[in-house]
């Protein structure tokens, strides 16, 4: 039997490490994919870690179900190398993304198709094996999505950073206040999200960053303005330049400093949609909430509906590309590291 490569999980907090496994054979309506590419998301850091910040020294233990050695990545495109015997052969050789919000089918939730709210979720490198590795075991061909003709390093981000970008964006369309639009934070789902923005709404885009180069990279991709959240009076500034502030904000680094800078310069009437994982606590007055009239609304990547409205967005040349890095699969956890320092502009795509 052929073998298969993965940059493992073997301890949490612990850096990765290469392991070695026979290669899994698909059975029913599973697909094995031999992987070309892979993103590195922010949540893969707070997987290894074992846990997520809840703020005033709390920790949410995220290692509960999971068995070690585990393989992280979800932003996963590359070729169908075999199929189950319930999944047509004519697959095999077509090259693919692949969606990793997978919910286990059953329940009233995935009957809706929100198998991204599912509690007994199959998300890929989240709570099953996922794409840091030569090969991944997809549950059903119903997950891939033709790409061509998108590069395949932008068909792999589109699976979790362009998803959760979009979706987040879609939750402010046609909303009757659409003066003007905020994004908070520039990583490689904020980077996502102001290429998305620019196709789907007519308001010229605002973001906001602490890095001077990510600020720079959004107005080179084309931000309208960008402000910097720790410059002195900036909130006076902004309500004052703006009017009363923004009627639609995504907060894209989703902590405590990112969510209450959001609720400052929210105008009255606004409304704030969080997608970043950045973790910590969050706490507004009831009054100054109900006296803005103000909407608040988390959310996490999105469904396989759509990703599919996203892929036919891109592979229809209406969304920009986003800066992004090619390094190989097997210095993972060196760009895991840069990362962490806040050291990567726009995303790091990992190419076997």
């Amino acid at each position: 039997m052929a073998l298969m490569r993965r940059q493992s999980l073997v301890k949490f907090d612990a850096p990765l490490c290469e392991t070695i496994v026979d290669t899994p054979k698909p059975q029913g309506r599973e697909v094995l994919v031999r992987i070309e590419r892979c993103g590195l998301c922010h949540s893969d850091l707070h997987i290894q870690d074992g846990y997520a910040d809840l703020g005033g020294g709390k920790k949410l233990d995220t290692t509960r179900g999971m068995t070690l050695p585990f393989t992280l990545g979800h932003e996963i495109a590359g070729v169908v190398d075999e199929v189950g015997p319930d999944v047509a052969a004519s697959l095999v050789g077509a090259k693919k993304a692949v969606f990793p919000w997978i919910g286990c089918g059953q329940c009233r939730d995935c009957a809706n198709g929100d198998e991204n709210l599912c509690v007994k979720q199959r998300f890929l490198g989240v709570s099953i094996d996922g794409g840091f590795a030569s090969h991944v075991l997809v549950p059903d061909a119903k997950y891939l999505l033709d790409y061509d003709p998108l590069p395949v390093n932008q068909a792999a981000t589109l699976m979790c950073s362009g998803v959760t970008a979009y979706g987040a964006l879609k939750r402010l369309v046609d909303r009757p206040r659409q003066r003007n639009l905020l994004l908070i934070g520039l990583g490689g789902v904020g980077m996502m999200g102001l290429s998305f923005a620019q196709a789907m709404f007519k308001q010229p885009i605002t973001v906001a960053d602490l890095s001077p180069a990510a600020r720079e990279t959004a107005l080179e991709n084309g931000a309208a303005v960008a402000y910097d959240p720790a410059e002195p009076d900036v909130i006076k500034r902004i309500l004052k330049e703006t009017e009363g502030g923004f009627d639609e904000i995504v907060d894209f680094a989703g902590n405590e400093k990112s969510m209450a800078f959001a609720v400052a310069v929210a105008a009255r009437g606004g409304k704030i949609v969080v997608s970043g994982l950045m973790g910590g606590q969050f706490t507004l007055p009831m009054v100054q909430w109900v006296y803005k009239r103000m909407t608040i609304e988390g959310f996490m990547v999105g469904t396989l509906a759509e990703a599919h409205e996203l892929m036919a967005l891109a592979r229809a040349g209406k969304i920009k590309p986003t800066p992004m890095r090619e390094e190989p699969m097997g210095d993972v956890q060196k760009w895991i590291d840069e990362l962490r320092a806040g050291k990567v502009v726009g995303r790091i795509v990992l190419k076997n």
